[in-house]
């Protein structure tokens, strides 16, 4: 599973972006998208999703005993 920083970058520069241009567009500071980016911590949740909506994305909570279950099935 791709992580939240290794996400957020790659379709930041396939949509030919740089970081301030796409937090314009989203409509954060620089700094958010700098954060998410460099993986770091204590996110502000509505931020992040503000950030994936831009890909048709959100964050939200998931029963991680179902991924699990999800995950072994696909690979069987």
């Amino acid at each position: 599973m791709k992580s939240l920083a290794k996400f957020v970058k790659e379709k930041r520069k396939e949509a030919k972006l740089d970081q301030k241009e796409f937090a314009e567009r989203a409509g954060v500071a620089l700094t958010v998208i700098r954060k998410i980016e460099q993986g770091k911590g204590n996110l502000n949740l509505g931020k992040v999703n503000q950030v994936l909506k831009m890909f048709g994305h959100v964050l939200a909570p998931v029963n991680s005993k179902e991924l699990l279950r999800k995950k072994e099935n696909s690979e069987s």
